[in-house]
């Protein structure tokens, strides 16, 4: 079977077990709201549950053998690799046992590896100004500024930000705001940063359009790209090239969600706030944001602010 084969794809013939990789799929994408979530498990349970024939076939051995089982890659999988096998497969049986399908769970058996959470990268001021200041002043480079300067202040996910439309902006007396779906269908709703906002309304006026007329369902992301506004990959690209033009790593776009964090971090905002400031569930999450954040002084906030007009 192939293993990005999705539930809604199943063949009619195929063993009754898939019909519980198919329930378990979609309920973890019901509660996590995360397509990429539920593509990384599926990509691990099905060549896995085929390979030994049926969930009541797996043995300890056989999670053990899998989990520090060499992939694709031709490596020895990291810790993280192997811990993210062991979690994937036991909450497949959580929800078996749950569903009284399975009485106990082969994964209880095995240790878990200790892992070392990988170091968070998040840009300083200084890089953000070089960052913003080869982005040109054309229509697509005004787009891409706004887009880039929303990130930044507002630290959201890439689908939350590419994802505004009209409806999605309101202004209370002066104050603009912004709602959003978050990670696990959560809506939301935040100050838009006057500099954001500015730079959003000046892209919109590149497209021809603003906020009061338009189409509430409309990208605000259209200038330079069709109605149906920019989308994430052809943003990323984008970003790669101002990176490698501001002689900056390569990053994907998750990295100013990092960078967010870590200028309210340099600002002085606690680990608290900044934890409310992301939406995250828990201050453990936070603290990967922050774990390499920490210590690093940044006397350039003020610059920052300064760069991206506050």
């Amino acid at each position: 079977m192939n293993p990005q084969l999705l539930p809604a794809q199943l063949d009619a013939d195929a063993p009754a077990w898939t019909q519980t990789v198919q329930a378990f799929l979609a309920e973890k994408e019901r509660r996590s709201g995360s397509k990429r979530t539920v593509e990384g498990y599926a990509r691990m349970l099905w060549p896995f549950l085929t390979n030994v024939g049926s969930p009541d076939r797996v043995t300890p051995a056989h999670v053990l053998a899998w989990a520090h089982g060499i992939g694709a890659s031709g490596r020895e999988p990291s810790s993280a690799t192997v811990g993210a096998r062991i979690a994937c497969l036991s909450s497949y049986y959580r929800f078996l046992i749950r569903m009284n399908i399975a009485s106990a769970n082969p994964c209880d058996a095995l240790e878990r590896p200790k892992t070392v959470p990988s170091l968070a990268r998040g840009l300083t001021a200084k890089q953000i100004r070089r960052l913003l200041a080869v982005v040109p002043d054309s229509v697509a480079g005004r787009r891409d500024r706004a887009l880039l300067v929303t990130f930044i202040l507002t630290g959201r996910r890439r689908s939350e930000v590419i994802g505004l439309t009209g409806g999605d902006i309101s202004l209370d007396g002066e104050t603009p705001y912004f709602g959003y779906r978050g990670k696990g269908n959560k809506r939301g709703r935040r100050e838009l940063p006057r500099p954001a906002y500015a730079a959003l309304c000046a892209t919109l006026a590149d497209a021809g359009l603003d906020l009061a007329s338009m189409d509430p369902a409309a990208s605000l992301w259209q200038a330079a790209a069709g109605s149906r506004g920019v989308t994430g990959s052809t943003f990323y690209s984008r970003f790669q090239r101002y990176l490698r033009t501001a002689g900056l790593a390569p990053a994907g776009l998750h990295v100013l969600r990092h960078s967010a964090a870590k200028l309210r971090r340099d600002a002085g905002e606690s680990v608290e706030a900044v934890s409310s400031f992301l939406d995250h569930s828990s201050l453990a999450v936070t603290s990967v944001y922050l774990r390499r954040l920490e210590g690093e002084a940044d006397g350039t906030w003020p610059d920052v602010a300064l760069a991206i007009g506050l």
